[in-house]
């Protein structure tokens, strides 16, 4: 009896076993190297007369691509199913093509397919496999085995990208609490010491220590769990020499110490020993571009600090910087603030950058020299007002009323020319009645001597006398109801034009008339600089009213007597107008003179106020 029972081949429980292996790898992959590997090898069973195979992978969030598997020999070479690769993964979508790539497949049925692997509009990666020798309508069944087992690494790729999502969550959820509990303390301890706490629950820490940078080295300022400490313990000396190997460095160090560490981690690893811990990891803290703290984290029983935690931790050394660096800032004292502004200005000074700040640098530095070292003419300036050389004042003769101005203040007049006329009413009657009344004892006189009366004759004469007295007073004050000018010149006080009728005492001031020639200066110098002054020094006046002329000066007296002015202590300098008579100089007229009292630097001269008042100042502050 002939048996129907299937005959296995040695080559097939060969391919059983291997699948069967492939399939173990594939469900417990010990990474993602042998998970590609395993599933290209289960896809390969599928597919009939493959012969070779690729798998490519994209390269983290890059757009280039690399071998992740080979089949069914990791060490071939399978350059040549590059081309196909490469058009399926522009194209986004399956491609069949004869060897090389180009054109549809052979009447042999050779051919090289090549898929696509996609994740939400990602290109993930391209799986190309070499067909045999065969049927054509085979190509499109391995096509569909393709696209069915994709769906594999699909999954895969969205699970990373799931892994991805959540450990970016994990990170910025570290980052934003990290820098709120940073942010709730206005204080630089007490945020630190916050921080350190924080980070020693969330990261399984037994101990996170904040230091910062001072005088160029590292000083441990809080420790978690510890609201005080002694600065001059082991356990501050041994992690502030870890620190200080950060400082040096300006990149994170850590023990165990990393098999590719160019720079090897000396410090850290005698501390991490003196301390007895089994994994340490210190980070910078940096602001404004340099380091000025250091963060160490320590676990005693371990585990290591993996690539990730390590890079956490250095990136919150950034961002923490800044906000440390300016409650630091804030805590200093002026002085502290100022030198350290003074450093950080000599470094970016001597530094290779800024051309511009040392040209501006040095282009001062010349003028400060040519400012010191130059000498020049220092002349005390002062307010000033021309006067005549001699000014008469035009007063009321007697008490009367205004009958008359005929100038005022401005107007030149010649000598004996009227200034203004007062009423004489009053008097042209007192002198009638003055008239009158000599007339009338004269003739009583003459009848007395007439009679020879002698005791009347007397009494008469007297009172004649008398009424010729009060005559001539009132004719002479009659002469003197005119106002004149004493000589030529120019007004320089008065108006009465305002004032006809008005009444008038004896003695009051009605006009002040100065001379056309001979004028002086009146110069109002600030206490602060009389004592430069001396009779003789010469300098230049120029007034308000002519601002274009120059007038040279010589100071003629110093009136040692000084009076306020505007809120200043002045003292009285007379100065006289030297060179040619100026036809428009009027007294009066104010501006500004300028006595050269010596030869002084540029720079004293600008500064000199400043520090006599600075001298002052300290003078009166000194017990």
């Amino acid at each position: 009896m002939q048996s129907n029972a299937p005959v296995y081949s040695l080559a097939d429980e060969q391919r059983s076993r291997a699948e069967s292996a492939a399939w173990a790898r594939f469900t417990a992959p010990s990474d993602a190297a042998e998970l590609y590997t395993a599933w290209l090898a289960l896809l390969a069973t599928r597919i009939q007369r493959a012969r070779a195979a690729l798998l490519l992978t994209s390269e983290g969030q890059t757009a280039s691509f690399g071998v992740a598997a080979v089949w069914p020999d990791p060490r071939r070479d399978l350059q040549y199913l590059s081309a196909v690769a490469q058009r399926a993964l522009e194209k986004r979508e399956g491609v069949v093509a004869a060897p090389g790539g180009e054109g549809p497949p052979a009447a042999d049925g050779l051919a090289h397919v090549g898929y696509p692997i996609e994740v939400g509009g990602r290109l993930c990666g391209a799986v190309v496999f070499d067909i045999g020798p065969g049927p054509l309508a085979d190509l499109q069944h391995a096509l569909r085995d393709i696209h069915w087992g994709a769906a594999w690494l699909v999954d895969h790729f969205r699970q990373l990208e799931l892994l991805e999502r959540e450990a970016e969550l994990a990170r910025s959820s570290l980052f934003n609490e990290t820098l709120a509990t940073a942010m709730q303390h206005l204080q630089l301890h007490p945020s630190a010491l916050a921080v350190a706490n924080e980070l020693a629950q969330r990261l399984r820490c037994d101990r996170v220590s904040v230091g910062f940078e001072r005088t160029g080295q590292v000083l441990p300022l809080v420790m978690s769990n510890s609201a005080v400490f002694d600065p001059r313990s082991d356990l501050v000396r041994w992690v502030g020499e870890a620190m200080d190997e950060v400082l040096d460095l300006g990149v994170p160090v850590q023990v165990p110490v990393p098999a590719d560490e160019p720079l090897g981690a000396l410090a850290h690893v005698d501390s991490a020993r003196r301390l007895g811990v089994q994994a340490m990891l210190s980070v910078p803290v940096r602001g404004q571009g340099q380091t000025i703290g250091v963060m160490t984290l320590e676990r005693i029983a371990g585990p290591a600090f993996d690539e990730t935690e390590a890079r956490q931790i250095a990136a919150l050394g950034v961002l923490l910087g800044p906000y440390w660096g300016l409650q630091r800032a804030n805590e200093r004292s002026a002085g502290a603030r100022w030198l350290a502004d003074a450093r950080a200005a000599m470094r970016e000074f001597s530094g290779p950058g800024s051309p511009g700040l040392k040209l501006a640098a040095l282009v001062g530095a010349l003028l400060i020299a040519v400012v010191a070292l130059w000498q020049t003419d220092y002349r005390v300036a002062a307010r000033t007002v021309v006067e005549g050389s001699t000014q008469i004042a035009a007063v009321a003769p007697f008490d009367g009323f205004v009958a008359e101005g005929l100038v005022r203040a401005g107007d030149t007049v010649r000598k004996g020319q009227p200034l203004a006329r007062l009423d004489d009413r009053d008097l042209q009657l007192e002198r009638s009645k003055w008239t009158a009344e000599r007339e009338q004892l004269q003739r009583r006189y003459a009848v007395a001597q007439a009679q020879a009366d002698r005791a009347a004759m007397g009494v008469l004469a007297a009172q004649v006398n008398q009424a010729g007295a009060q005559l001539a007073l009132a004719e002479e004050r009659l002469t003197r109801t005119s106002l004149v000018a004493p000589f030529d010149g120019v007004v320089v006080s008065g108006d009465l034009s305002q004032q006809i009728g008005s009444p008038l005492q004896t003695g009051q001031t009605l006009f002040e008339v100065a001379p056309l020639q001979g004028f002086r200066v009146m110069m109002q110098v600030d206490d602060r600089d009389i004592a430069s002054l001396a009779v003789g020094q010469r300098g230049e006046l120029v007034l308000s009213g002519l601002p274009d002329r120059k007038l040279a000066i010589g100071v003629k007296r110093i009136t040692p007597v000084s009076t306020q002015q505007d809120g200043r202590n002045v003292f009285a300098v007379e100065a006289a107008i030297e060179g040619p008579a100026v036809a428009a100089l009027r007294p009066g007229m104010q501006g500004i003179g300028k006595v050269v009292v010596g030869q002084r630097s540029l720079l004293w001269i600008w500064t000199h106020s400043f520090v006599d008042w600075l001298r002052l100042t300290l003078w009166s502050w000194t017990p």
